[in-house]
């Protein structure tokens, strides 16, 4: 009989504990109380933009709401950020932002209309990219070590085309330089699309640029990219050497990060952040990402935090140190 009691007894417990849970549950994991907007600061279809379709495509379904991208191109991206940062607290907007906005504008503008630090939470980090070195059919080199000795034999050969003054890829120019003990000729375009142009017409001899945008061209055999600029290989382009297995002590990248305004609710943030790392995890995704030449990044708030920190110390003194203005 004593047994029999202790087993209804065990039973009103899990039922008790099963009725605390539950709101306990529910208060840990509130629903977005409206649909979602994604919000980018260039055109569709470029990598930014299929990054936030790739998330939006999960994330809807995922916190059961409506999850759209919304492209506003202007100002190299900061018109986006600008209007994000003014919105209103209920709002559930997120803009997926890079370091072009949120990183280098700040400090080359005298006044780039926000302040990355107090009016944007970061929220989850969901790509990374490589900076990829290429040269031109005309040089006949197929290994970086080659183009390293003739940049030191003949220095003022060292031109380096990147798809925009004032970009990523203009600083990590410089970096390269840096680490080859020569001073480059930067040579700005008008984008990625006239840069690889020039390139593979013979009228460039070395490029820099994210490495998606000149991967096609490589794989056309157009161009040859030499190497590229992560800690490790890319997963979509293993043949690749980075510039340390070159003999370059330099690696650096660039990321694609979701931030809200700092107006919206910490609970909201929180939410928003564990969420987007959910789908991260999704293998479709992972797949169609590196499909598209993106290295997608599953982070948790914390960590992007890190990153962000770590990459502002070792970027700000680069972009400081060049004296570039817009």
């Amino acid at each position: 009989m004593s047994v029999f009691l202790s087993r209804r007894k065990l039973a009103a417990c899990c039922l008790a504990l099963g009725a605390c849970a539950a709101p306990l549950a529910h208060a840990q994991a509130p629903a977005l109380d409206g649909p979602l907007t994604l919000v980018v600061g260039y055109t569709a279809g470029g990598s930014t933009d299929r990054v936030a379709r790739l998330v939006a495509e999960r994330l809807g379904p995922k916190l059961g709401v409506a999850a759209t991208v919304e492209n506003r191109p202007g100002e190299g991206g900061r018109l986006a950020a600008k209007e994000v940062k003014r919105a209103p607290a209920g709002q559930n907007v997120l803009m997926l932002g890079n370091p072009a906005v949120m990183v280098v504008a700040p400090l080359v503008f005298k006044d780039a209309g926000y302040d990355p630090d107090k009016d944007f939470v970061p929220v989850s980090q969901v790509s990374s990219y490589d900076f990829a070195l290429a040269v031109g059919n005309k040089l006949q080199l197929d290994r970086a070590m080659f183009l390293v000795g003739r940049l030191w034999a003949h220095p003022e050969e060292a031109v380096f085309g990147v798809p925009a003054t004032g970009s990523l890829p203009h600083f990590f120019g410089l970096m390269v330089g840096d680490a080859l003990s020569v001073q480059p000729q930067i040579k700005g375009y008008g984008g990625s699309a006239p840069l690889s142009a020039d390139l593979s017409g013979g009228n460039l001899p070395i490029a820099i640029d994210t490495l998606d945008s000149l991967y096609a061209q490589h794989l056309a055999g157009k161009i040859r990219i030499l190497a590229v600029s992560g800690k490790k290989r890319v997963s979509f382009a293993p043949a690749i050497p980075t510039f340390r297995e070159a003999g370059m002590k330099i690696d650096a990248d660039g990321w694609n990060t979701f931030f809200a305004p700092a107006t919206m609710a910490p609970a909201k943030v929180q939410l928003l952040a564990a969420a987007i790392r959910d789908v991260m995890q999704d293998p479709a995704l992972q797949k169609a990402a590196n499909a598209a030449y993106i290295t997608p990044i599953v982070s948790t708030q914390a960590e992007t935090v890190q990153m962000l920190k770590a990459f502002r110390q070792q970027w700000e003194p680069v972009v400081r140190r060049s004296g570039f203005q817009p």
